[in-house]
């Protein structure tokens, strides 16, 4: 064991089969042997589960010991004398995996197993011995088949599913002979808490765990690497291919994840294959049904709805929609919505053609509706909207600050860092109005009222500051408006506070003592900051709250807000904003507009343009006519989503480009059908700011097009002369526009697992802290913050909180993930979730319907209890379309970031209510744990 502790530079002479060698201290027997090309049998051990030791099919013989060693966990001394091959090693290897062997059946779960590798190469055939008794398999779960008949009990999985995902699901129980893996209590798996990551499959060395479909049985043709099309964690993986089809995902050893994936990441991708895909160009019919009548969305009665045109036809029919608007009102008559699921690539061409097409900064996409407060703020406070630190970095921090945010649902594969992170012993706080799972790993649960944020975070500053825990000289040398803070905190005293926030506060003071007083504090924070009418506000007291104390600028401190979707970062970095362009350069600036003049070889409007909100605003009010889509579903995705609906289908030329009939879609004048995710090659740019390349894996359907082709083929029409040949064309124009990537080649990231930005010449590493030395505005802002209601508080007639928010299984508006088989079997119906008190209250059981009513809208759903929602609130995720929950939020806005307050409105919940209109697009079963 001294020898783990030994400095990672030291080496020690060894001779491993004959060969005198140098090899590194810490590193075991097993790694040595391997690094030289020596192959040892192992089992139990593997790189991300690391040694355990159990399976002793790695062992070797060491001059002057009167036992063999396993090698995976012994360590290399000086002199020591070591051969893997010996006449007695081998034997006990060979022992071993015929003992392994009569343990499982002959029967194969997988063509890749390791036992059989293994016994192949040192010649092992059918054991000797009775095999033991075989065990049923476990088909209860939808992703996950459980065959113990293969299991050799190497621990695999228990240390993927404890160590590597921290999800404790998978346990080793009984004894001797009895020894068993099992979940939970001895639960069949879909009747466990497993959350289906699949990182037990990944790990499983002989098919005991495996895809439930079998796949694991059929050779791939090819396999392409490439990301995750989800979260904003940016996950690397592998496709493997057959016949043009998905088989099954793997995941990748890239710097966000080691490999690691979710249950999207591993089982989201069948979407791609569904027969739902677009796959000809659609113009309404003449004597197609009102958009203003009822909303249906059966994709079977698409062409009582719309014809199929060609793509002539259909780009000549869009673009002279937009040209006649432009002409007859004006620019500020026409707008564009960007898809944050789209590549840098489509991204900035989308914006491009808006600007200089369509002549107008009316250009938005969904970081409107998620992280635009985070981003105004950091913005007006240190001068860069990009994240300081990377998700990874709290390895790093003696003292973790997770606040408005439910990691282990939203970005998961992220929140296995913060959960090893607190498994090492780091400090661990969690501020949410919800208990969410991350509590458990935490050594402290701030759980707030909702709509208090700001009343928190001053009353942890005061406290900071009264104390006298500020970094004077942090201030002094990189910082302005301190005093003006410092006298605004006074008002804010943990005591005044505590009713207001429901925190007792003596916490409020511990916790800020905790915060302030570590080496190194990361704060991390989500939607429940960034989604109210005081989000802003919400984000300038965590910026003050790392200024005053100093926790920026170094690793394992800093500010994360964790970005949604996959590429919202990278879309807003390509100028997908309507107030700046490329770069987050002011549209206003006069030396910004001129360069982009230049580049872009155009005149350029000054003015900032509409956001998401505004522009719905603005289609009612009869001052913007037509609209281009890409890949967005504001149908659903906006607050109020009525009101949105009701704009879309004012509009006199609405043009969306998706891949599949979309609530949006519906209502469009023509669709444009596009490529999916695995079927483009481009450019994505994760929450840490790491620039990494997608590739396409697999051929579109149909008549399907590239979003690039389709995007170019529309700006011809519009007068843009555009010939780029490819992304990579397209990428080598983004290094000019955007400064902070030009040292990013197209070549490097083929080749590379990616590079981060800031990187502004070629062959830099990238920088993946900033900030170390000063703020891209110079100095760091404070920017004091006063206590703002949310718009709309709970009364009478409306008496809980309704937050909505987003669910482990599904994405965003369920476009994609309900039409993925796995996904939709595990979650396949609309509920909403209450605590067990306020449940009772309101007279309904869990699985009952009941309705959920506000100022604009209602929706039935079934109920499901969770401890963690506070009393007197509900949680709804938005990606049901027979249950649209945004068809009840409040699309007031916050003044600065002009982001809506999904995260709180009044509500009221009744009994019962009209059954919902179900369309099953996966086909997936009722949901077993609706009842739990």
């Amino acid at each position: 064991m001294a020898s783990q502790l030994q400095d990672v530079t030291e080496t020690v002479q060894i001779t491993l089969n004959g060969q005198t060698l140098d090899v590194a201290a810490d590193e075991t027997l097993l790694i040595a042997a391997r690094k030289q090309g020596i192959e040892i049998p192992h089992l139990c051990y593997s790189d991300h589960q690391g040694q355990d030791g159990n399976c002793r099919a790695c062992m070797v013989e060491i001059e002057g010991e009167r036992v063999l060693a396993p090698s995976c966990c012994r360590y290399p001394a000086e002199g020591m004398k070591v051969d893997s091959a010996s006449p007695r090693a081998t034997k006990a290897q060979q022992m071993v995996l015929e003992l392994l062997k009569s343990d499982v059946s002959e029967q194969p779960h997988t063509l890749n197993s390791e036992l059989d590798y293994w016994a192949g190469k040192l010649d092992v055939s059918a054991p000797r011995f009775a095999p033991r008794e075989q065990v049923a398999p476990d088909y209860s779960h939808p992703a996950i088949a459980v065959n113990m008949d293969a299991c050799i009990q190497c621990t695999r999985c228990l240390r993927a599913c404890r160590d590597e995902q921290n999800n404790d699901v998978i346990g080793l129980a009984m004894r001797g002979h009895h020894t068993e893996i099992v979940f939970d209590l001895a639960d069949p798996m879909g009747d466990s808490t497993c959350v289906a990551c699949g990182e037990c499959v990944q790990a499983c060395p002989t098919g005991a765990l495996m895809p439930a479909d079998e796949v694991a049985l059929v050779e791939p043709d090819k396999q392409v690497d490439s990301v995750c099309p989800y979260c904003g964690v940016g996950c690397q993986l592998t496709y493997n291919i057959k016949d043009d089809k998905i088989l099954f995902v793997e995941g990748r050893d890239g710097p966000a994840n080691n490999s690691r994936l979710c249950v999207k990441g591993r089982y989201g991708f069948d979407y791609v294959h569904h027969p739902h895909r677009l796959t000809k160009p659609m113009i309404r019919r003449a004597d197609a049904p009102d958009k203003h009548g009822d909303f249906t969305l059966d994709p079977n009665d698409i062409d009582k709805v719309f014809r199929e045109a060609t793509w002539e036809e259909a780009l000549d029919f869009a673009a002279k929609g937009f040209v006649g608007i432009r002409d007859s009102m004006g620019p500020n008559a026409l707008a564009g919505f960007g898809s944050a699921k789209g590549s840098n690539e489509e991204a900035y061409l989308f914006q491009k053609l808006i600007r200089t097409g369509f002549k107008t900064n009316n250009v938005d996409h969904c970081t409107r509706l998620c992280h635009a407060s985070s981003v105004v703020a950091l913005l007006e406070c240190l001068g860069s909207g990009a994240v300081s630190n990377p998700v990874a970095d709290v390895d790093k921090a003696e003292v973790i600050v997770v606040i408005g945010a439910n990691p282990t649902v939203n970005h998961p594969v992220g929140a296995t860092w913060i959960k090893n992170a607190a498994r090492k012993g780091h400090k661990l706080v969690v501020m949410d109005p919800r208990r969410t799972e991350l509590a458990k790993h935490a050594d402290h649960v701030l759980q707030f009222k909702p709509g208090s944020d700001v009343p928190l975070l001053n009353a942890i500053m005061h406290t900071i500051v009264e104390e006298g825990l500020v970094a004077p000289e942090f201030i002094a040398e990189r910082t302005e408006g301190f005093d003006e803070l410092q006298a605004h905190l006074k008002a804010y005293t943990p005591e005044l506070m505590e009713p207001i926030c429901g925190i007792p506060a003596e916490t409020i003071r511990e916790v800020a003592r905790l915060y302030a007083t570590a080496d190194t504090a990361m704060i991390l924070w989500g939607m429940g900051i960034s989604q109210h009418v005081h989000g802003t506000d919400n984000a300038r007291c965590l910026i003050s709250l790392a200024l005053m104390t100093g926790q920026i600028g170094r690793p394992g401190t800093g500010l994360h807000p964790l970005r949604g979707q996959n590429n919202v970062q990278g879309a807003s970095d390509m100028g997908l904003i309507p107030m700046v362009f490329p770069d987050y350069r002011p549209v206003g600036d006069d030396e910004a507009r001129q360069y982009f003049e230049e580049l872009w070889q155009t005149p350029l409007d000054a003015n900032p343009g509409l956001t998401v909100v505004e522009i719905m605003d603005a289609i009612h009010r009869g001052e913007l006519k037509g609209l281009y889509i890409m890949g967005e579903n504001p149908a659903m995705s906006d607050p109020d989503a009525n009101h949105a609906r009701q704009s879309l289908a004012e509009l006199d030329h609405l043009v969306v480009q998706d891949i599949f009939l979309t609530e949006t879609a519906y209502l469009a004048d023509v669709i444009l059908p596009a490529s999916g995710f695995p079927e483009k090659t481009g450019t994505f740019t994760n929450t840490d700011r790491l620039v990494q390349m997608g590739r396409a894996a697999v051929s579109m359907p149909g008549d399907a097009r590239q979003d690039l082709w389709i995007i170019q083929e529309l700006a011809r029409r519009l007068g843009l002369d555009w010939n780029y040949s490819g992304p990579a064309e397209v990428f080598a124009e983004i290094r000019k526009a955007v400064p902070h990537m030009a040292g990013i080649t197209w070549d490097r990231l083929e080749n590379e697992h990616g590079v981060v930005y800031p990187c502004f010449e070629e062959g830099d590493p990238g920088d993946w802290v900033i900030f170390t030395e000063d703020f891209p505005r110079g100095r760091g802002k404070f920017v004091p913050a006063d206590v703002v209601p949310p718009d709309e508080r709970p009364d009478e007639e409306y008496p809980y909180v309704l937050i909505t928010g987003r669910m482990l299984e599904h994405w965003h508006t369920g476009s994609m993930t309900r039409r993925s088989n796995v996904l939709d079997a595990l979650e396949s119906q609309a509920v909403a979730t209450v605590h067990p008190l306020t449940l009772d209250e309101m007279g309904i059981t869990p699985g009952d319907l009941m309705t959920l009513s506000t100022r604009r809208g209602e929706v039935s759903v079934y109920a499901r209890v969770d401890e963690g929602v506070p009393p007197g609130a509900v949680f709804m995720a938005f990606c049901y379309y027979e249950a649209a929950v945004n068809e009840l939020s409040n699309a007031a806005l916050d003044p600065a970031a002009k982001i809506p307050e999904f995260k709180y409105c009044a509500v009221k919940v009744s009994p019962g209510g009209e059954p919902m209109q179900f369309y099953s697009y996966g086909g997936g079963q009722a949901n077993n744990r609706l009842r739990n």
